[in-house]
């Protein structure tokens, strides 16, 4: 099977045709992703879902990062992408049950695995509000190696700089409940401070 096919841009977002995924984040085109945030409410509070990347992923293996995100294949409109919340932790939801929160522009680079890149996207970012606890998510495996929740509040804190850890509860991939990881600011995807800060206070608001 062949690679999948980005749409790629320039910085001005016009349109340069498409190439595979190992290209474009060798050579830095601008591409779109989806990101969504899903947060669930309990007796205590508003939780956020966050997952695990997954050891072998090309950018960033083994951070924290969105609760279900991906890239859009060339010809996908956003309202398509909705599938990874499907693919990523099993969930099926209608695409007017997101909430759309912002679009950004960001920059980052990194090696992976011994392969340098350079990603640059053009993101949809959306809220969920879902009332599925943690444990009846099916995480892919080759995707994502766990999915955790943190209380809003205290990872608004974590990265407003008020708190220098948060614990979190969560599942590994194979189900395994996974109780009291301490997490810190450094162990996200560094998608920057205001993007974190401003999505946590809109996910107030779902």
């Amino acid at each position: 099977m062949g690679q999948e096919l980005f749409e790629i841009y320039n910085k001005r977002h016009q349109y340069l045709g498409t190439a595979p995924r190992d290209e474009v984040h060798a050579n830095g085109y601008w591409h779109h992703t989806f990101h969504c945030w899903i947060v669930r409410d309990t007796p205590s509070g508003r939780n956020v879902l966050f997952q695990k990347r997954q050891t072998m992923k090309d950018t960033f293996p083994d951070h924290y990062d969105i609760t279900a995100a991906g890239h859009l294949a060339a010809g996908e409109t956003v309202r398509d992408a909705v599938r990874e919340l499907h693919e990523e932790l099993g969930l099926l939801v209608p695409y007017e049950s997101l909430v759309p929160i912002m679009t950004v522009r960001s920059e980052t680079e990194g090696t992976a695995n011994s392969v340098p890149f350079i990603d640059r996207e053009f993101s949809s970012v959306f809220g969920l509000l879902a009332a599925q606890p943690i444990a009846d998510y099916v995480l892919q495996i080759d995707e994502v190696a766990g999915l955790y929740e943190a209380d809003l509040e205290k990872i608004l804190h974590l990265f407003m700089g008020k708190v220098s850890s948060i614990s979190a509860d969560g599942i590994s991939a194979d189900g395994a409940l996974i109780a009291s990881q301490r997490i810190t600011r450094d162990q996200f995807v560094p998608h920057g401070i205001p993007y974190y800060t401003d999505v946590f206070k809109a996910l107030r608001n779902l």
